[in-house]
């Protein structure tokens, strides 16, 4: 673990802003033109937006000739994040986790090549922080698959987190950790590897873009600090913010749950905000 991605090797740190998938009824008409046909919907997307966190991947497996798909009908430089198999992280011991790391791992997702994004680990909201049984989980993670760097995302859902065992375990082994902005979950800014990972909750089916204009103002301003590698103020945190690298790292921004019919909407205003 804590070898960097090819993309961040090959290319300059990018801010990506993104949704959960791109097939959702209510997106029809209002994200995607009426007459669109679904096959065409990721073309369409991928064009509006620089990264999709693929939620499909978490409930089952997906073939490698999937993978490549969707790697051809997507635009170069663009992005997926993938979230990993529900049966890796919704267990009683992580340790015994490694058959099923290994499934989903060597399932086919080298195939996206240069597209491929950060892998999300997601956890039960009751799964509680066991240091040594999780610790055994995290350095099961492998630093690549088919000569692919991999980067790696911890989403973990209960407040025994918000320690700093966990994080210095985090940083130990190079993986993020979700910034959740929810009211939900367990909400903290504690960076833990060389880019940065948040997932946005709080859409509202009311507002155009579903988003205040001064939220959105103030979103694009945190990713151009992480970006810039130091940590905006005004962050919910477990520690106080480390000192500043100035090294510039990736960001990756997903508009997810809340209103969902108003994600794509937020995230193409926020991309215009950045520019």
């Amino acid at each position: 673990m804590g070898e960097p991605h090819s993309l961040g090797v090959m290319n300059p740190p990018r801010i990506r802003v993104g949704v959960g998938g791109w097939t959702y009824e209510p997106w029809r008409g209002s994200f995607y033109p009426a007459d669109l046909p679904q096959t065409k919907e990721l073309a369409y997307a991928s064009r509006r937006l620089t990264a999709i966190e693929i939620n499909g991947t978490y409930y089952s497996s997906q073939k490698p000739a999937t993978f490549a798909k969707w790697r051809e009908e997507t635009p170069e430089g663009f992005v997926f994040s993938l979230k990993a198999s529900r049966f890796a992280t919704n267990r009683r011991v992580l340790a015994e986790a490694g058959e099923s790391i290994a499934r989903f791992v060597g399932s086919g997702i080298a195939e996206l090549g240069p597209k491929l994004g950060p892998i999300v680990w997601q956890f039960a909201p009751g799964k509680r922080f066991e240091p040594k049984d999780f610790a055994a989980f995290v350095e099961q993670l492998p630093a690549q698959v088919d000569g692919l760097a991999l980067r790696h995302v911890l989403d973990v859902r209960h407040p025994s987190f918000m320690c700093a065992d966990y994080l210095a375990l985090a940083r130990r082994h190079g993986c993020a950790t979700v910034f959740t902005d929810s009211d939900d979950y367990p909400s903290f800014a504690d960076p833990t590897a060389d880019f940065v990972y948040a997932r946005l909750m709080r859409t509202r089916s009311e507002l155009a873009e579903g988003v205040e204009p001064a939220q959105l103002d103030a979103l694009a301003a945190c990713a151009r600090c992480w970006h810039a590698g130091f940590e905006p103020s005004g962050l919910p945190r477990v520690e106080p913010p480390p000192a500043p690298t100035g090294t510039p790292r990736d960001v990756f921004l997903y508009f997810i749950s809340g209103a969902k019919e108003k994600a794509p909407a937020a995230a193409m205003a926020l991309l215009r905000r950045l520019g």
